[in-house]
């Protein structure tokens, strides 16, 4: 993984000693380095403290929509490819019940749906913004940009998903969306 500048830790990270976090140059998103080992990893390793990490990456790593990124008047269906970002919950019955935040997840979907609509009512009220939640809520590893997924068309996503974000105008939001994955929010930007 080609790097930037390495970003200045500390214990409140909650990465487990000698673990940094580093800046992807190819990806842009951060990643986890040992400098001892010289082992990275895109996931947080053994031993991580998950909600010291989550309170650090939401302060430090916030998404701010690229300035190529520009949210034009357009239709649903006007585009062959669109851009979304979304905020995913998983629970146990996901087809991958485990996230950068957990390595098991065992909460119920309707756990799950409820923590989504807090999230949700947060964003309608002008709390926070997707994005932002995304960062330190999001259970995909979409979460490192602020649940950007970049540009996709037909074919590409879930086929619930798919329908959701194809139905939604620029700028946006669906209301919760089950799929195999877990029960998301999704949000066109483009």
């Amino acid at each position: 993984m080609a790097t930037t500048s390495l970003q200045t830790m500390t214990s409140s990270t909650g990465l487990p000693s000698g673990w940094e976090i580093r800046m992807s140059r190819s990806h842009n998103i951060p990643y986890y380095f040992d400098s001892a080992t010289h082992e990275s990893s895109w996931e947080p390793p053994v031993g991580t403290d998950a909600d010291e990490l989550k309170v650090y990456m939401a302060a430090n790593f916030s998404f701010v929509m690229p300035a190529s990124i520009t949210i034009a008047a357009s239709g649903p269906q006007s585009q062959s490819k669109i851009r979304c970002s979304h905020l995913l919950i998983k629970h146990a019955g996901s087809r991958r019940p485990s996230s950068w935040k957990e390595k098991h997840i065992t909460r119920t979907e309707d756990e799950a749906r409820q923590i989504l609509e807090g999230l949700e009512a947060k964003i309608k009220a002008g709390k926070a913004t997707l994005g932002e939640l995304a960062v330190s809520e999001s259970d995909d590893s979409s979460a490192r940009k602020g649940g950007d997924l970049g540009f996709f068309g037909r074919g590409e996503m879930q086929k619930e998903f798919e329908e959701a974000a194809f139905a939604l105008n620029v700028g946006q939001m669906s209301r919760i969306i089950k799929t195999g994955s877990g029960l998301h929010l999704i949000e066109r930007t483009a």
